[in-house]
């Protein structure tokens, strides 16, 4: 899924300050509700990769979740949703060819759910090459808030989907790996599969 293409469906039809805009109330995420118009519920499976075992999740047909087993951001399976362990595999088959260094972008349709201004942050995160990192100054440069550094930080923290929206590419100023929903060891794990040289 491209940038431009991620957003659309959320984008279309708001204007002006939206929740979840710096100084503006975060609203309480659907992520795991039934979705209604469609009559899908979620589905989630796991993968077991070299950063511990993954939870994807979402309408069986588009991702909205993926949780690493540690770190500040573990999610566990809500009672409502329906485990299928054949469900989203062409992720588990990208995933795994991204953890054997044989792929470096993903082409999967992916329904991350936020505000406006989180879904902005999430589409600068995927012009982030691979390989590659930005700080948080130059990833709020990239999403169109140049002055908005700290929430742009918060978003980046809030990504449902990791690796598949990289927001492990983004790391300090002086070039630390400051903080990561799936523990700093794993960000270190997935920048070192990349090949990025980190100063600590």
């Amino acid at each position: 899924t491209s940038p431009g293409t991620l957003t659309r469906n959320a984008k279309n039809g708001q204007s002006g300050p939206q929740p979840g805009d710096p100084g503006m109330p975060m609203p309480p995420s659907n992520c795991g509700k039934r979705n209604h118009e469609k009559g899908l519920a979620m589905k989630y499976c796991y993968l077991d990769s070299p950063v511990g075992r993954l939870l994807l999740a979402g309408d069986g047909h588009r991702l909205k979740l993926l949780a690493f087993p540690t770190g500040k951001n573990v999610r566990k399976p809500e009672p409502e949703w329906q485990e299928d362990p054949n469900v989203f595999a062409d992720v588990r088959r990208q995933l795994g060819e991204y953890f054997a260094g044989k792929r470096k972008h993903f082409d999967l349709e992916l329904a991350p759910h936020g505000t406006r201004f989180q879904l902005d942050v999430l589409n600068a995160l995927q012009a982030i090459p691979y390989g590659e990192t930005r700080t948080y100054a130059e990833l709020a440069q990239m999403a169109g808030r140049p002055r908005a550094v700290r929430a742009v930080g918060a978003a980046n923290g809030r990504n449902p989907l990791p690796i598949l929206i990289p927001c492990h590419r983004v790391i300090g100023a002086d070039g630390s790996l400051t903080g990561f929903g799936g523990g700093l060891p794993t960000k270190k794990t997935l920048l070192q599969l990349e090949g990025v040289q980190l100063t600590e």
